[in-house]
């Protein structure tokens, strides 16, 4: 039985972390992202290959080599508002591309995990369990809604995990996070204008992760809500952030989503319910003062 796990976009921030992550606990990682590693490739276990996922071939020819035993599917196209405005390559990206992997999947490999997203729902309710109703009200939601109806499909086990709002360090060569722009702002002494009407569950990068990795050690199949358990606005973040590390709040402008033409419309009211995942994974999160003096201190 091959233990080796795929990971796909593993140039991006959830794909870094997962890499490191799974080393660390003994995996063979076959990581595959667009263009050279941003990451150290010398690492006793890893496999890096440079594929595009909107290759037809390229993926298909590693896995048929490889053939690893589970994949965990993180390469997206997840800037909503770059969705919306080039809806044909989102969908080309976010569904069609998964759709072919699962392909590859069902051919060489025994488990499928999907990283999906909070915009799945219109952000009405909030606090979503698995169980409740989706209904995106932007592209990006939209692909990924259609992508995980195409992963439910599955010929062989298969995880959909929705996260919301991960924040963290930004990676090597990526861009940042909501947590490195805000405390990269204060720092440098630069106002910013931060939303206070959107809620969110933030999710630590570190917490998403070990969720993600509970999901492959019990090869536990369905849908995951994997996130922090504190609802707040990003400008509630950013005053916690700048509480936390001694700067001025004052630098900090309290705004609607309405403030900004975005082309993408953002649900006002996401974050997650994790009881499932805390009674089946046991999963637990940090709490966000934890995982911020966690960040602040390294």
């Amino acid at each position: 039985m091959n233990n080796m796990v795929l990971v796909t976009g593993a140039n991006g921030f959830v794909g870094q972390h997962l890499v490191t992550s799974l080393l660390e606990r003994n995996y063979a990682v076959l990581a595959t992202g667009k263009g050279p590693a941003r990451f150290d490739i010398n690492r006793p276990g890893l496999i890096y290959r440079d594929a595009d996922i909107t290759d037809p071939f390229a993926l298909q020819s590693i896995i048929e080599q490889e053939k690893p035993g589970i994949i965990i599917h993180s390469a997206a196209m997840s800037q909503v508002d770059d969705c919306e405005k080039n809806q044909p390559e989102a969908h080309f990206v976010n569904v069609e591309a998964t759709a072919r992997l699962l392909l590859d999947a069902e051919e060489h490999s025994r488990f499928f995990i999907f990283l999906s997203t909070d915009f799945v729902f219109d952000g009405e309710k909030g606090y979503y369990s698995e169980e409740d109703e989706t209904n995106p009200i932007n592209w990006y939601g939209h692909t990924k809604l259609e992508a995980e109806a195409i992963v439910q499909t599955s010929g062989i086990p298969w995880a959909i995990v929705r996260t919301c709002l991960v924040f963290g360090e930004a990676p090597a060569g990526g861009r940042n996070t909501i947590f490195s722009w805000i405390r990269n702002s204060l720092k440098e002494g630069k106002s910013i204008k931060v939303v206070d009407d959107q809620w969110r569950t933030p999710t630590y990068v570190k917490d998403l992760v070990a969720g993600i990795i509970a999901i492959v050690e019990k090869q536990a199949t369905g849908i995951w809500h994997i996130s922090g358990e504190d609802s707040v606005t990003p400008y509630q973040l950013a005053v916690r952030i700048a509480e936390k590390g001694g700067w001025p709040t004052d630098q900090l402008e309290r705004v609607t989503a309405s403030t900004f033409q975005q082309a993408g419309k953002r649900p006002p009211k996401t974050g997650f319910s994790i009881d499932k995942a805390r009674e089946q994974l046991g999963f637990q999160p940090l709490s966000l003062d934890a995982a911020l003096a966690e960040l602040l201190s390294s």
